[in-house]
């Protein structure tokens, strides 16, 4: 789908009354669920063309049923991060991911395993370095912290390399004894 069509298609399903199945446009990248006041991701359509075809459907459908990639996450037994990341393109999507996401989605079996089928183009959808914000972030704690983490990290391990093909991560949230939340990042690699 176009970058035009789907920026219409969620335009007008923001500007029509919807069942409570769907999904009401809070801006480009957020959508608050009409069940709930909770926002989900939707896809930041300036990203669609440098995402596989797979993104824009998934995220799609993803908006109309309301779905977090936390209860899709629970579909697939996998991480939040995991189904986040075969959204984005950036894994590979298994059989039992494709047929569960057939299912949880509604979306044709055939259409999801012509689109996930293949290998991830990984890393395409970033620019160097990042403008998102939180990508941005991101990219700062290991270009401030990197040398710090490698030190650190050869001291324990000796030399060599974290994997990040034998490598799982997960986010967490975490409130202190003042209400402030904070943000808990786990990268687990192979060494």
């Amino acid at each position: 789908m176009s970058r035009t069509l789907l920026s219409t298609s969620l335009l007008r399903r923001s500007l029509n009354p919807t069942p409570i199945t769907k999904a009401t446009i809070y801006n480009h990248r957020t959508t608050m669920s009409t069940a709930t006041s909770n926002k989900i991701t939707t896809l930041d359509t300036s990203l669609t063309p440098r995402l596989p075809a797979s993104s824009p459907t998934l995220f799609e459908a993803k908006a109309l049923k309301s779905l977090s990639f936390e209860s899709l996450a629970t579909s697939l037994n996998r991480s939040e991060v995991a189904v986040a990341a075969l959204f984005y393109g950036q894994a590979t999507a298994s059989p039992e991911d494709i047929e569960k996401l057939s299912s949880v989605l509604d979306i044709p079996k055939e259409k999801l395993e012509s689109q996930l089928q293949g290998f991830p183009d990984r890393g395409r959808s970033i620019d160097m370095p990042p403008r998102e914000p939180l990508i941005y972030r991101l990219f700062e704690i290991v270009q401030n912290y990197g040398y710090a983490y490698k030190a650190v990290l050869n001291e324990k391990f000796g030399d060599g390399i974290m994997s990040a093909i034998a490598f799982s991560t997960k986010v967490e949230k975490e409130v202190d004894k003042e209400g402030n939340k904070w943000a808990v990042i786990t990268l687990r690699g192979k060494w």
